[in-house]
């Protein structure tokens, strides 16, 4: 099991922490693979993007209007945290459903 998030974030922690066999991939050290930004688009849309950043408020509206893949190449903080890739299947976030899909 993969988690791509940020070392310092809450979420990525809590995460990592109750899923001790994950990996935790540092997306502000390495970059998201583009196959598996590619597989989060189709599956997620542009809910991948974490509008609620500060680095998305930090980007001006000619940025914003662009499409997800190319801000996430360019931002890979935008990313809504944290991605676990688990086998095949790919989870975004860390709410309530996410934790149960997991927990078996």
């Amino acid at each position: 099991m993969i988690l791509y998030g940020l070392k310092n974030c809450d979420t990525c922690r809590k995460a990592l922490k109750a899923l001790p066999n994950a990996e935790l991939v540092d997306v502000s050290a390495a970059p998201l693979p583009e196959d598996i930004l590619d597989h989060a688009l189709a599956s997620f849309g542009d809910k991948i993007l974490n509008t609620r950043s500060t680095t998305w408020r930090a980007l001006d509206a000619a940025e914003r209007a662009k499409d997800p893949k190319s801000l996430l190449l360019a931002h890979p903080k935008l990313m809504k945290r944290p991605l676990i890739q688990s086998g095949d299947a790919l989870y975004l976030g860390w709410d309530k459903t996410v934790q149960d899909a997991l927990a078996g």
